[in-house]
């Protein structure tokens, strides 16, 4: 037991150290302000069939808590997954190894240490709520009991099942990476739809509640419920409501998901190396020759080219700024730099570098079932749209993967490397698109095409922005996940692509020149940062 709090502990205090903790509590206040806002709002995080409940401790809690539920579910996973993978990476996992700590303690640390990290998110929520009911003044009685009851019920058993996935997921080769973010984001979209917008359930006991409370007080029958940030005409009529009396059942099934997310973080023992080096070494030789671990060979056909580069007539000295695209070593006299369209070769090679004959062929897939769609076909430009994701989320953050960053910035030229990344990107984008625009051209929509064409270039553009600022791919494949999925939810606003049509037949969305524009909006600042960055050095 001791090892086991000693893990969680050491661990927690590591990860709230750090800035991307702060930022991850002030989203938590924002999402708590979000859930109660003021009186007078044209939106609401829960819309109670035309009613909201009197700002007192039960309402707030239980609405930031099923708020906390849904969104901490989601973003907390991101959070806290990847601490595993850091044990690995700096080899405090082979210190780990020489101990007697056995798999299940280890993990369960793991386990426990995901849970601190998002339930501390919970608490700034649950104070948030409670600072705001004061602030709102409709009640000034402080009922602890029946503000944090909701957070007991309905958000603490979700963010266990989300910790303990971050751990299943680290442990599972193909999830450990971008995969496993995106195929998280669709496990919640699942449960979310299976379970009326409240994982695990739970929302109905709360509805029928309400709807007693609004019978109760002689007023109008509530319509329809329901739970996410929604604009309304006018402010929701108000009514008295004392909160959810949780029954056995409830309570069993909360125990129940507890137990779950125990098992699901258990399980990984059966196949965890705790950090054996032997095995996973052996496991690495498996993979490159199943031809799964292009990402190891890629760093040491990197590492040969740099060798090979110094050793050649000049020496390390005759590495000219242009000639280290990365993936793209040659060795060149000083002075002499590569044309453009070779640094966007470079970057396009290495950007694509990981990519299997499946990949490509399931692409190919997809362009040919758009020529064939009778019409424009905007499902299949949002189907081939989705699929380069973890490829685009490489783009500002490619460097880094194998520990180039510190060498590529010794050299000038940075912001011809960058725009050379843009460039890839856009050709990767408009190549795995291009059976959509032949439709839209068949078709003779120019409409739809210039928001294709805009749609290719924004995509890039936000990814370079966002990898260079972030340093890290996991922040564009988050957002870019839940604004493909707003638009291919026909939600105007955030469609990016020309998918979202009117009654004609036209994008509803922002028009092709604003989304162009914002394009190169986008990449002007990710230039503008990478360059301070090489500056700074």
């Amino acid at each position: 037991m001791s090892a086991l709090l000693g893990i969680a502990v050491a661990d927690f205090r590591e990860r709230t150290r750090r800035p991307a903790y702060l930022v991850t509590l002030a989203a938590a206040i924002g999402l708590g302000w979000l859930a109660i806002p003021p009186a007078d709002s044209v939106w609401v995080i829960m819309n109670a069939g035309g009613y909201r409940g009197l700002y007192d401790g039960a309402w707030v809690g239980t609405v930031t808590a099923l708020a906390g539920g849904l969104w901490l579910m989601l973003g907390g996973f991101y959070v806290v997954r990847g601490t595993i993978t850091r044990d690995r990476l700096t080899r405090v996992g082979q210190v780990l190894a020489a101990t007697p700590l056995s798999r299940p303690t280890y993990l369960l640390g793991k386990l426990l240490s995901n849970f601190l990290v998002l339930a501390s998110m919970a608490g700034v929520l649950a104070g948030t709520a409670l600072a705001l009911q004061v602030a709102r003044g409709e009640s000034y009685t402080v009922d602890l009991a029946a503000l944090l009851a909701p957070f007991a019920l309905f958000t603490l058993p979700v963010l266990a099942v989300t910790s303990a996935a971050a751990v299943l997921f680290e442990t599972v080769r193909p999830l450990r990476a971008g995969l496993g973010n995106i195929v998280w984001f669709f496990v919640w979209t699942f449960l979310l739809i299976g379970s009326g917008g409240v994982p695990f359930g739970g929302f109905g006991l709360v509805v029928e509640s309400m709807r007693a409370s609004v019978v109760e007080q002689g007023l109008p029958r509530a319509g329809g419920f329901s739970l996410g940030l929604t604009g309304i005409d006018e402010p929701l009529r108000v009514f008295d409501w004392d909160g959810l009396v949780p029954t056995g059942e409830l309570v069993a099934g909360r125990l129940v998901v507890l137990l779950v997310a125990v098992l699901v973080a258990v399980l990984p023992a059966l196949w965890f190396d705790r950090f054996d080096v032997a095995r996973a070494a052996e496991a690495r030789r498996g993979a490159v020759a199943a031809g799964t671990g292009v990402g190891a060979a890629h760093a040491t056909e990197l590492g040969a080219d740099i060798a090979a580069a110094a050793a050649a007539p000049g020496g390390a000295g005759s590495l000219s700024a242009g000639s280290l695209t990365a993936g793209s070593l040659t060795a060149a006299p000083v002075g002499r730099r590569p044309a453009l369209a070779r640094m966007v070769a470079g970057e396009l090679r290495v950007l694509t570098s990981d990519l299997s004959r499946w990949w490509w062929l399931i692409a190919a897939g997809l362009n040919v079932a758009a020529v064939a769609w009778n019409g424009p076909g905007t499902a299949m430009l949002a189907a081939a749209w989705i699929w380069p994701v973890l490829v685009w989320s490489r783009l500002g953050t490619q460097h880094l993967e194998h520990g180039m960053d510190t060498l590529l910035g010794a050299y000038p030229g940075s912001l011809d490397r960058t725009a050379a990344q843009w460039l890839a990107g856009v050709a990767l984008t408009a190549g795995t698109a291009v059976g959509p625009l032949a439709g839209m051209l068949l078709d003779g929509d120019a409409v739809r095409a210039a928001h294709w064409a805009a749609g290719a270039l924004f995509i890039p553009s936000l990814a370079l922005l966002l990898g260079t600022v972030t340093r890290t791919p996991r922040v564009f494949q988050v957002l870019y996940l839940i604004a493909w999925y707003l638009a291919a939810n026909d939600v105007a606003a955030f469609d990016h692509m020309g998918i979202v049509l009117d009654g004609a037949g036209h994008p509803a969305g922002a028009s092709a020149v604003a989304v162009g524009g914002a394009a190169f909006g986008l990449t002007a600042a990710a230039l503008a940062v990478r360059r301070v960055q090489h500056l700074l050095r």
